[in-house]
């Protein structure tokens, strides 16, 4: 190969690795209000611990960043993370779903909503 070509070949690679990802699907805190039914028997009351797989403190969600909350979604329902019922709900979700989620716990909104 000549070295122009394999320039050539560095740079487009290089350009395609610099291209940007795909947007995430922005979230409707509203929508998302409404989806929280399955969410709220564990993450909505404070200091709740879980038994199952193993006993730990349920994380609080009002307040998390939308694309933390989005990301731990997507790796639950891809079975990266390892927390059976978190799959299970997970499994049910679209991706506006997670993104209507995240908007609505990420929101000033959710921060007061236990109050």
């Amino acid at each position: 190969m000549k070295i122009p070509t394999i320039v050539s070949i560095f740079a487009a690679c290089a350009l395609l690795g610099a291209a940007p990802a795909p947007a995430a699907e922005s979230g409707d805190p509203v929508a998302g209000k409404g989806k929280t039914s399955m969410c709220a028997g564990c993450h909505g009351i404070p200091g709740y611990k879980t038994v199952f797989p193993d006993v730990y403190h349920v994380p609080k969600l009002g307040g998390q960043q939308a694309a933390y909350i989005v990301k731990a979604l997507q790796e639950y329902k891809a079975g990266n993370r390892p927390h059976p019922t978190m799959r299970a709900i997970a499994a049910g979700l679209t991706d506006k779903d997670m993104a209507d989620l995240a908007a609505y716990y990420g929101s000033d909104v959710s921060k007061t909503a236990a109050k």
